[in-house]
């Protein structure tokens, strides 16, 4: 009996420690993942369904997550229930916060060494407000912070995730690099042909991909996806955000 029992708080002291232990390196090597916003809502902000997908998958990765946005004034405003621009202002960072539950962060005190890798999720806001590809096409800026912290995570070789047009701002900040924004000449990806055009035409290659697949440019270590440039249901643009999700936090 009191060897059983002596036994018995080995095992139970073995199993503790295994479960310290699997709780402590479970910790140690969770993903910090930066998730970048640009508003909120899809004509004039990020794209809410695009965000929350994000954050889902991040989630059921194990990865923490830190999320930012600019602090600046919003291209324009939509009324999202007329799809008509209306007079009011908006603040980018203000408007994230909605998807943030609150806790958002300035964009400028983002530093990539206190993260492993970084999302941009789709929506209009990523091509007004993060650049000025909606007005300007393979023309347009790129927000100088945006910019900076692109070529920050680049430099030191951890992945980024683009999805929907957000792979647009890539492909101006990156000369060369391989993005998709869906599949050409495809009626399911209405505006994918023109975006992939002007892709092309800043040096880079587009590579068509499915709603439920992600491109993985190894070199620069680039996961994009095409989300809602594809016309299919939401179950389906989830997924796809979910393969970019998983494949960036590989490369993590």
């Amino acid at each position: 009996m009191l060897t059983l029992l002596h036994c018995g708080r080995n095992v139970l002291t073995f199993r503790t420690i295994q479960t310290i232990n699997k709780s402590y390196y479970s910790s140690q090597m969770a993903k910090r993942v930066a998730v970048v916003l640009a508003g909120c809502g899809v004509y004039d902000g990020s794209e809410i369904h695009e965000a929350s997908a994000v954050l889902v998958h991040l989630s059921r990765g194990g990865a923490t997550v830190n999320m930012f946005a600019p602090n600046m004034e919003q291209m324009h405003v939509v009324n999202h229930l007329k799809g008509e621009p209306s007079e009011e202002k908006r603040n980018v960072l203000v408007e994230s916060a909605r998807l943030a539950r609150g806790n958002i962060q300035d964009l400028s005190k983002l530093s990539v060494k206190d993260h492993d890798a970084i999302i941009f999720p789709g929506g209009f806001g990523a091509a007004k407000n993060l650049c000025t590809w909606a007005v300007k096409g393979k023309d347009c800026s790129v927000n100088d912070e945006v910019k900076a912290v692109l070529q920050a995570f680049h430099g030191e070789g951890k992945p980024i995730g683009l999805c929907c047009i957000s792979p647009v701002i890539a492909a101006k900040v990156f000369p060369g690099c391989e993005v998709t924004v869906g599949i050409e000449k495809d009626d399911k990806y209405p505006n994918t042909t023109d975006t992939a055009a002007a892709i092309t035409e800043l040096g880079c290659k587009h590579v068509n991909k499915s709603v439920s697949e992600s491109h993985v440019d190894e070199k620069n270590k680039l996961v994009t996806t095409s989300a809602f440039m594809c016309e299919a249901p939401i179950h389906e643009i989830y997924d796809g955000i979910g393969t970019m999700v998983q494949d960036v936090l590989k490369l993590a």
